[in-house]
């Protein structure tokens, strides 16, 4: 025998397991990164009282102006975001909701990440190295020069790297500095030949870089049209493929030269 329901109680029993599925989506984590603008620091300078750049066994010119790598700061490999984090995210200009594997290696634990990390930062360094030397037509070993950069792991500082230790060296080549006397940040990977490979989170880097007073930001060409994303005002973009274009780019900025634009 079966009893007829009211509407009213009909439509409570179906809005039951509507609430519940809402209520596990709210509470369930999901397979995202929650990021926003990260340090930023001044390759020409110190970092923690500990030069960035050491130069041993070659003339070191004085720079004016900074080269300022940058970074963005994500949730933990091992946090817990959920659909309230993610929709706020979505809303919020100085925050990127970002695939977890985007920006962690899957499967591998915390300690994993922070060795691939790490790993990545010394490759980087020592193409940073090897591209310096060979733009500036010195032999390897000519020259000992050492990398120092607390807190910070991956590729992503290798091209700004190697512009520091070309300015150290070298300058402009014509007496004056690589930035004159600008605040110039950027990103971007490096090989040993000196090609610059895009890194990812640039939309979020040029706005720490603004925070940091920069007002130039030197980026791989494949991601002008992410850095153009919440642009900050007044920062020209640089877009970049090799050292040699990146180096030729600072210097007409100098000279007030033609640049590239994306």
């Amino acid at each position: 025998m079966f009893t007829r329901l009211s509407r009213p109680v009909l439509l409570t029993l179906c809005a039951v397991p509507i609430v519940a599925l809402f209520a596990v989506v709210a509470l369930a984590p999901l397979p995202y990164a929650i990021a926003v603008p990260g340090l930023t620091a001044d390759v020409l300078g110190t970092n923690q009282g500990q030069k960035v750049i050491t130069v041993t066994g070659a003339p070191v010119r004085t720079t004016t102006g900074q080269l300022r790598m940058t970074t963005i700061e994500a949730t933990g490999p091992s946090a817990t975001v959920r659909i309230a984090d993610v929709a706020k995210g979505w809303f919020r200009p100085k925050e990127a909701v970002l695939p977890r594997d985007a920006v962690y290696p899957a499967g591998e634990s915390v300690k994993e990440i922070r060795k691939t990390n790490t790993g990545d930062m010394v490759r980087s360094q020592n193409h940073a190295v090897s591209a310096a030397l060979s733009y500036l037509h010195r032999k390897p070993g000519s020259v000992d020069i050492k990398l120092h950069l607390a807190d910070v792991g991956g590729p992503s500082a290798g091209l700004l790297f190697t512009l520091g230790i070309i300015d150290k060296l070298a300058g402009n080549g014509s007496g004056g500095d690589l930035t004159d006397g600008r605040v110039i940040a950027g990103t971007g990977t490096i090989d040993g030949s000196g090609k610059v490979g895009p890194v990812g989170g640039v939309a979020l880097k040029t706005q720490a870089a603004a925070r940091a007073g920069a007002t130039v930001f030197v980026v791989p060409k494949a991601e002008c049209s992410d850095a153009q994303v919440n642009l900050p005002k007044d920062m020209r973009l640089v877009p970049v493929t090799t050292l040699t274009g990146a180096v030729t780019s600072l210097k007409a900025l100098g000279t007030g030269g033609r640049l590239p634009s994306c």
